[in-house]
């Protein structure tokens, strides 16, 4: 059962109220570098239960009026078309597509900055693209000394020989596809134009984790360590906040390590060297005051823990994880205390493969249910377990077929015979094709069918790795899946 721990509303009232406040502190231009996701923010959904995933987009959507974004992207990135993993596309096509999005929300997008450019032909063909779009570019270079040579980087040679970027409205929220973009180089070389133009703009960096009036090892900032175990990220004490003002704040090891640097080139820009005290002074994180129910917290950031625990586990068994963030993982749990059988759907799905000594899979529907299925020479053990949970859910007979072997057996004909599919048996978006299909005619089809929406947030376990066409439908229907180290097959090709 949904119990809320976050109230979304108070945490975008609070947020919107220190962005303003933040504004005006700057003389009415603020460069806000954002960290994290703009759109569907799931892990914060995941550890806050009741923050709404698209909460930041929202926000900038009540700020539109006054604000405009600027992308960064590397052209490194460009070049080697470096991949988002939890979206599968790369990171200029993830910017396009952002860009259309937020367009669509009625939010200025204002130009795009193509960081670390050196001539790359890719970082040529991007900005093509963009100006086919109507979006504007600029190409900015790699500076020698950045960041530690601070009266080169502050002078006509170092921000002063990359463009400016024509902004016009208060807000211009700084945002990237992912880490490495070069964010806060463009805030701060922004920052240098502006005062260069006699305007005193400002800096700010809007992040959520860790939340910084938690404590450093209160299981919602654990769970963000968990997230970034692949960058061996650490929450430490501010050193800073606490000799400037004697006060406890978290933060992370990177902001915390980069601190000394943005403060001189912040302060040889504007010449304060108030300018903040501290990487926590620099953000802006009102999340901690928006936690209504702190144990809800807590028990929904242990199970992010153990299920980021088993993703480690998995890709590392894939080869696209490293022993180190295994054996992070591996601390975490142990400092938390927390196993795998702490999982609910995890004894379930093992103790179903063990019984019928094939792959199995369950999964905890909203009124605390666990509902197992498993696999068989037509479909995989998650796409059964999906169909016996939404017929549960729908008061459905356990037992009663949604869809006959008639309609199944010609489709898995056709993978197999036709389309020459490596796997043997019918996936997640297979067998949801075919319900689809069966509920224009048939109405108890139709009545499971409807309970697809209601496997939102819901938990699932595989006894195996989870195939690629289940996996995907997974995401997409926002399930919190989990599976075994173990490959489904004999061969690694059919996974």
């Amino acid at each position: 059962m949904f119990q809320k721990g976050f109230d979304s509303d108070l945490y975008a009232t609070r947020q919107k109220e220190q962005i303003l406040k933040r504004i005006d502190a700057f003389s009415g231009k603020l460069y806000l570098e954002f960290g994290g996701k703009l759109f569907d923010d799931y892990h914060a959904a995941r550890v806050l239960p009741g923050f709404k995933a698209d909460a930041k987009i929202k926000l900038l959507q009540s700020l539109k009026e006054s604000c405009e974004i600027v992308f960064c992207i590397s052209a490194e990135n460009i070049e080697t078309t470096k991949i988002r993993a939890d979206l599968g596309i790369s990171y200029d096509i993830d910017v396009l597509q952002k860009i259309e999005d937020i367009s669509e929300m009625g939010i200025s997008v204002n130009s795009v900055v193509i960081t670390k450019y050196c001539g790359q032909q890719a970082a040529d063909v991007f900005a093509r693209k963009l100006e086919a779009r109507g979006i504007k570019s600029y190409f900015h270079h790699i500076i020698e000394g950045y960041p530690s040579n601070v009266d080169y980087i502050v002078s006509d040679n170092g921000f002063g020989s990359n463009p400016y970027v024509e902004t016009t409205k208060p807000l211009v929220v700084v945002t990237a596809p992912g880490p490495g973009s070069g964010k806060l180089a463009t805030c701060l070389n922004q920052v240098y134009h502006e005062h260069k133009r006699g305007v005193l703009a400002g800096y700010g960096k809007y992040e959520t984790f860790p939340i910084w009036n938690l404590p450093l090892k209160h299981p919602v900032n654990l769970a963000y360590e968990a997230a970034t175990a692949d960058l061996q990220d650490v929450n430490m004490i501010d050193p800073y906040h606490l000799e400037a003002y004697g006060i406890t704040t978290v933060n992370y090891n990177r902001d915390v390590e980069a601190f000394p640097i943005v403060h001189k080139i912040l302060t040889k820009i504007t010449g304060d060297e108030k300018f903040y005290c501290s990487p926590t002074d620099m953000g802006v994180n009102m999340a901690g005051y928006a936690i209504v129910d702190d144990e809800v917290c807590r028990r929904a950031s242990y199970q992010e823990i153990i299920r980021r625990y088993y993703k480690a586990e998995v890709e590392f068994k894939q080869g696209t994880e490293t022993k180190e963030t295994v054996e992070k993982l591996e601390a975490l749990m142990q400092q938390c205390g927390l196993t795998t059988d702490m999982r609910s759907t995890v004894i379930p799905a093992l103790e179903k493969s063990k019984k019928e000594g094939v792959p199995a899979c369950a999964i905890e529907i909203p009124d605390g249910r666990i509902v197992t299925g498993k696999a068989s020479t037509l479909m995989s053990a998650t796409a059964a377990a999906v169909l016996n949970a939404i017929k549960v859910m729908a008061d459905i007979d356990i037992d009663k077929l949604l869809m006959s072997p008639q309609i199944l057996e010609p489709l898995l004909d056709m993978k197999i015979n036709l389309l020459h599919s490596k796997s043997s048996k019918l996936k997640l978006d297979d067998v949801l094709n075919a319900l689809y299909i069966c509920a224009a005619s048939d109405p108890t089809a139709k009545k499971a069918v409807a309970e697809l929406k209601n496997l939102y947030g819901c938990e699932i376990h595989n006894t195996c790795m989870i195939y690629s066409g289940d996996s995907g439908i997974l995401r997409k229907l926002h399930m919190n899946a989990t599976c075994e180290p173990v490959f489904p097959d004999k061969t690694i090709n059919n996974h």
